[in-house]
């Protein structure tokens, strides 16, 4: 295909893959698309495996990496030592307790075992783990919050490979372009995890438009799943689209059968836009545990990373005792997702799921060529 992402990331059609397993990035790569590992809950040990693991399965096809580092890196590991877990409010941790106890949930030990983080790299930590990124032979390194440290576009420059950003908003990709970042993700509200409140279909031509003179290419996101969309993206000015939720349900991903199952069965109409799972709105399947936290009663979330610190330890038991076959979990299940689960009807291996999103964008292709004859 003629796209500017093709040309950048070496690939043969520009379907780019976000995923947190690194056999769908092997996948989707060979199958010749471009496959990235969400890397953001590793650290520089752990992502050394990962990536040395991708490069002796992928046969030498391109692939990237997708973290989350902080824009100026001033974030220290000292200030990160500080005992976060201090700064939760016990009301925000009671409540949550109560919603696994309405379920039949034994909430007595559930931040037990908790230890405290950050949602996104410090100083050090982020340092390390690009270094780790670029020593293996990646085509492309994306932050997925802000804009990238300078540390990260001079590595990019130097060794040449493609940084990317996400954005949600126009005003956020003036600030990414002025940066120098190479590719510009730009995602609609639909979109699964961190998001913005512009749809799709809105944001991307505002922001090619908006961009255009610059040259820096569009990927567009947000609720994309099928082929079609991506033949609508590029007719809106995008080189190519940056896909999440689709992967999921692949046989390959790690999702949880559970959470698998219940994408499956999911509309469009069944997820929510909340800031009660990280403190910054994110989209996530609905179920009572997002329904609670939406209620008057419910206290307001804390800012990121602390509400992180109430949610996740709950909601990785409830998966644990919903794979088990508890159906007061079962019910509470949740993950991130975005509104194009309501196109995912089936489990399918992830080279199908890339063959057919193919034929899908040429066959749009077809009907967009019929109605100039």
């Amino acid at each position: 295909m003629k796209s500017p992402i093709c040309d950048l990331l070496g690939i043969e059609f520009p379907l780019v893959a976000f995923t947190h397993c690194r056999d769908v990035v092997v996948e989707v790569s060979k199958a010749g698309g471009f496959g990235v590992l969400g890397a953001a809950g590793y650290n520089a040990q752990t992502l050394e495996i990962e990536l040395n693991w991708i490069d002796e399965h992928i046969n030498g096809m391109p692939y990237g990496v997708d973290l989350i580092a902080p824009t100026s890196m001033a974030v220290t590991d000292d200030n990160a030592a500080e005992d976060l877990t201090a700064r939760v409010p016990a009301e925000h941790r009671q409540y949550a307790a109560n919603i696994l106890a309405q379920h039949n949930i034994d909430s007595a030990d559930v931040y037990d075992q908790q230890r405290p983080g950050t949602a996104f790299l410090t100083q050090g930590k982020a340092a390390n783990i690009i270094d780790v990124a670029f020593s293996h032979p990646i085509k492309l390194i994306a932050n997925a919050l802000g804009v990238p440290p300078k540390y990260m576009l001079d590595r990019g420059k130097a060794e040449g490979v493609a940084v990317a950003a996400l954005v949600g908003a126009k005003e956020h990709a003036a600030k990414q372009v002025e940066a120098g970042v190479d590719i510009l993700v730009v995602a609609g509200t639909e979109a699964g995890g961190h998001c913005g409140e512009v749809s799709t279909m809105v944001l991307v031509p505002e922001v090619c438009q908006y961009v255009a003179s610059s040259g820096v290419p569009v990927l567009a996101a947000g609720g994309i799943v099928k082929g079609r969309q991506m033949a609508a993206a590029m007719a809106m000015g995008a080189a190519g689209v940056w896909t999440g939720s689709m992967w999921l349900t692949t046989a390959e991903a790690e999702t949880s059968p559970v959470i698998k199952e219940k994408y499956v069965q999911a509309s469009s109409r069944q997820t929510v836009r909340s800031r009660a799972r990280t403190g910054k709105y994110s989209r996530q399947l609905r179920s009572p545990w997002t329904d609670a936290w939406e209620a008057a009663e419910a206290p307001e979330p804390l800012p990121m990373p602390l509400q992180s610190l109430v949610s996740e330890s709950p909601l990785a038991k409830v998966t644990k005792l919903a794979e088990g076959g508890h159906e007061g979990a079962r019910r509470l299940a949740t993950s991130f997702v975005g509104q194009g689960v309501g196109l995912i009807d089936s489990i399918q291996d992830t080279r199908t799921v890339v063959r057919e999103f193919m034929e899908d964008y040429l066959s749009a292709v077809e009907r967009m060529n019929d109605t100039l004859a």
